[in-house]
Parts: C-alpha cells; sequence; structure tokens
C-alpha cells in the first residue's frame, strides 16, 4: 500500500473523526478525552516542528507543519486545557478544520487513484 494513501487515510478516518466528535460533542464528551487533546496538541506541536526542521527545505512540507504547529495544535491544547471550552467559536473551527481534512485528504487521495 503507497505511503501517501495511508496517510490519506489516517487524516479522513482518524483525525477527521476524532475533530467530528469533539466538535459535535462539545461539553458531553467523557472527561479523559480533555487530557487526550492535551497530549496530541503536544504531540502534533514537537513532531510538526521536528519535520520542519528536517525538511525545511521541501516547501510544501514547511507550509503543511507550520499550520499543524500554529493552527490544529493550539485548538486542540485550548479545548483540552479549558475543559471544556466556554467559547463557541473554538468548536465551530474544529467543525470547520474537520471538513476541511477531510476534503482535502479525499480530494489528494482521488488525485492519486487517476494517477495510477
Amino acid at each position: 500500500m503507497n505511503k501517501e494513501l495511508l496517510v490519506h487515510l489516517f487524516h479522513i478516518i482518524l483525525v477527521g473523526g476524532l475533530f467530528l466528535y469533539v466538535s459535535l460533542k462539545n461539553a458531553s464528551m467523557p472527561k479523559f478525552m480533555f487530557p487526550f487533546l492535551i497530549f496530541l496538541g503536544i504531540f502534533i506541536i514537537i513532531y510538526h516542528s521536528y519535520k520542519s526542521y528536517a525538511y525545511s527545505l521541501v516547501k510544501k512540507s514547511f507550509n503543511v507543519n507550520l499550520f499543524h504547529i500554529f493552527i490544529v495544535a493550539p485548538v486542540l491544547l485550548y479545548i483540552g486545557y479549558e475543559r471544556p471550552a466556554p467559547n463557541k467559536f473554538v468548536y465551530q473551527l474544529l467543525l470547520m478544520l474537520a471538513f476541511s481534512v477531510i476534503g482535502y485528504h479525499g480530494y489528494y487521495m482521488l488525485l492519486d487513484f487517476n494517477k495510477e
């Protein structure tokens, strides 16, 4: 199986599903989800900081890593830290990110299928 296909499926199923779940459940999420979101936000910052440093010569990869560091991770950290976030805008932003990740990776997955 192609590595890019696995990345697309991971983002569509797991990341998109998690973002949809968190954004739609809001305050009625189980309590263990909030520390998980903090852990996930910290992991995203560390992982994508390393990738942006290691692969800084690749322009597309650098922009994607910066997006994860400065947009995705802070939203997850905020929701996890506030337990639940009092600002409903954050959940709407996460819902937009969910649809964006599903659409983006779905589109490029279809392009990869047509390429083969």
